[in-house]
Parts: structure tokens; sequence; C-alpha cells
């Protein structure tokens, strides 16, 4: 699914093709796109007429602000959602769903007035899109994350470190392929209390958080990890048959060897 990578991805297409041109069209067909009360005719309402200024993100929500000190407009990629500005789609081809240019697929666009349009483009329907999101109910960014950020939220929780990684309202990005990732390099088992890693633990998989950014964001997305996603493949690093577990209510992948 789309992680920070992705969304970043996205977040640069807007910012690089749809600032500055006047919205005067808002195509919103799917209502139960439109979530926390949000309905179309308030988006009819508010956004033609003005631009975008800016394109914004935390963690995993895109945000697009608008001129006139109108409302932002936040935008959820969900499991399979790309934005498409002019024709040009933001990242890599997905490998999780389908990369067809369906108009049914097209669940919330908006027309500009030199003819081009931007639209979110969604097969499996799970992305969203809200006005004046809070976005004080995610935590901080993950490329944004300190160090003593990190050893503050391990050592008040007792849930598996995965499931902390993961909850968007401590750290706002990691997904499922970025967080198995970093706590394989980290040498971390997922399925560990959070509080059951020691000082040294927590800098090592701060630095490997980092260093699963950088890295994966230079090869062109979340899925480009070294770590392979299969059942009994070797581990790159040791050897030994990686294992599938559910862990915090998302399959997982780790070596039993090494990530302790």
């Amino acid at each position: 699914m789309p992680e920070i990578l992705e969304v970043e991805a996205a977040r640069r297409v807007i910012e690089a093709r749809a600032l500055g041109r006047k919205v005067v069209e808002v195509v919103a067909p799917d209502a139960w796109y439109l979530k926390r009360g949000l309905v179309a005719p308030e988006l009819e309402a508010v956004l033609p007429g003005r631009a975008f200024t800016a394109a914004r993100r935390r963690g995993k929500l895109l945000l697009v602000d608008t001129t006139k000190r109108g409302p932002v407009l936040g935008l959820h990629l969900g499991m399979s959602g790309r934005v498409v500005v002019d024709g040009e789609a933001a990242g890599d081809p997905l490998i999780y769903a389908s990369n067809r240019d369906v108009e049914a697929w097209h669940r919330f666009g908006v027309r500009f007035a030199d003819g081009g349009a931007l639209w979110l483009r969604d097969p499996r329907r799970l992305g969203a899109v809200e006005l004046d999101p809070d976005e004080e109910r995610l935590g901080p960014d993950a490329f944004d994350l300190t160090r003593q950020e990190l050893v503050g939220l391990t050592t008040r929780s007792r849930a598996p470190i995965k499931a902390l990684l993961m909850d968007q309202s401590r750290i706002a990005g990691l997904g499922n392929l970025l967080t198995d990732e970093a706590l394989w390099r980290a040498g971390v088992d997922p399925a560990r209390p959070a509080l059951a890693l020691n000082a040294e633990e927590v800098g090592t998989l701060y630095r490997s958080i980092r260093q699963t950014l950088r890295t994966l964001g230079r090869r062109g997305g979340s899925h480009m990890g070294d770590m392979p996603r299969a059942i009994d493949a070797p581990c790159p690093r040791d050897g030994t048959p990686l294992v599938r577990r559910t862990v915090g209510g998302r399959t997982t992948f780790s070596c039993p060897l090494h990530q302790r």
C-alpha cells in the first residue's frame, strides 16, 4: 500500500504540476469517498475560484492549501490510490493494484481553468477526501522523528514494537513494508514489547528507520527493500528462512535468527 514515500511522491507531483492553477470544477461522484461529514456541494461551494498554493504532507496525509484563506484539502491514498495531474501519475507503477486508467476509478478530481485536471485514482476505493483535516491527530512525521521521541514512545508502551511504529497517532507515515524493513535492518523482532527494548536497541532502531527511509526513497518506493517478503525465502543477512506471522493485525515477515 502507499506509505510515506509514495505519498511524498504524490506531494511532489502536486507541487510541480498543480500549484497556482485556478480550479473551475469539482468532480466528486462517490459520496462514500468524502469523509468526516463532507458532501459534494460543500466542495463545489468552496474550491472553484481558488487555486492551490502549497502541497504539504504529514505522514501519509496529503495537505493542499488554497488561496483566499480557503480550506485545506486533505487527500488519503488508502491502499491503492494514486494522484494523477494532467495524465502524469505520481511515483513508480503500483505493484499492489492495477495501474490501468479506468474512469470509474477516478474517485475525486478538480478541473483547472487551463483545461488540465488533478485526479485521485483509486481502484480499491479505500482512500478518502476531507476538508481542513485535523493534522494534530497524527504523531510526528516519520522523516522528522527524533531519537528522543522514539525513546519516549517505547518506554511507555507494552504493544509489539511493530504495532507501535505503525500507530499513526504515535508516528505518522510508516506502513507495513517500511516497518518490516526497518525492524529487519535493526535486528529487532517485530513482536517484542516496545518497552522491552533497551537504550542501545532503540538507538539502533532509530538509525534503521532513518536509513530505510533514505535508501528506499532513493530506490523509488516502499517496496524496494532488501528483505524479501516470501515464506521460507532466505534472509539476505544470514540465510535463515524467513517466517510469516501476524503482528499487530498485519502480515509480518522477519528473520527468526538475527531479529531478537
